[in-house]
């Protein structure tokens, strides 16, 4: 026992030199590897975070909001869909994606098979950000808290991101959306695939073709088929 211990560490630190000799002074745990508390599963454990929310006034967002914007659907769902933020519509009605980009989401929905109400939608920040900019980082690091607590009640087997803001949120990294988009990436024991917005497909509708082709490979993963009328060759 001695002698393998003895050989594991010489190998630690073998490679602990490696890394210092390619100019790597620090070793981050991963963010899965840190201990979370558990959540409740399920309806409970979302009805518990929104009552943690309550009347959120923890970033400026909160100041030109409506309606708070929780989330959505099925607290069983296998899937789930994270977009960026809320729109107007979303901060009016006080649910996620029930404008025109709502609108083609849930045909995308369909297309798969699938109504909203199987699936859980939820956003990366709760609050209208003005003007429809994107949330700001402090905004994201305010609401993101509450996000994974969500993805921990609701323990999907798929994580689509919406656009680039929830892929990088999710994923915690800076890389672009057209260079995360398409493949499955594990994250704090999360399978996410991340994809285009659907509002950016409104603004680029050639990409929806791209889009789609990620939504087969969603299927694929769940095992699930789409309508007949739906699949591709079809009228």
């Amino acid at each position: 026992m001695s002698l393998d211990r003895a050989a594991i560490l010489a190998r630690v630190a073998a490679h602990l030199a490696y890394l210092r000799d390619l100019g790597i002074r620090e070793l981050r745990v991963p963010a899965r590897a840190r201990a979370v508390p558990a959540e409740p599963a399920g309806a409970a454990g979302l009805d518990r975070i929104r009552a943690d929310l309550g009347d959120c006034q923890r970033c400026p967002l909160h100041r030109g909001r409506t309606r708070l914007v929780y989330g959505e659907g099925n607290p069983d769902a296998d899937l789930v869909f994270v977009g960026e933020g809320p729109g107007r519509d979303e901060d009016l009605q006080g649910r996620p994606f029930v404008g025109r980009a709502g609108q083609l989401l849930t045909q995308i929905l369909r297309a798969m098979g699938l109504e909203r109400d199987q699936v859980y939608i939820a956003n990366v920040v709760k609050c209208r950000p003005p003007d429809n900019r994107l949330p700001h980082p402090e905004e994201v690091e305010t609401c993101t808290p509450f996000l994974w607590r969500q993805l921990r009640a609701l323990r999907p087997k798929v994580v689509v991101t919406l656009g680039g803001v929830a892929a990088q949120t999710l994923l915690e990294t800076q890389t672009p959306i057209t260079r995360l988009r398409g493949r499955f990436l594990e994250h704090r024991g999360f399978l996410v695939l991340p994809t285009f917005h659907p509002a950016y497909l409104l603004r680029n509708p050639e990409k929806k073709r791209e889009v789609w082709k990620d939504m087969q490979e969603v299927m694929a993963k769940l095992g699930l088929q789409p309508p007949a009328s739906r699949r591709p060759g079809r009228s």
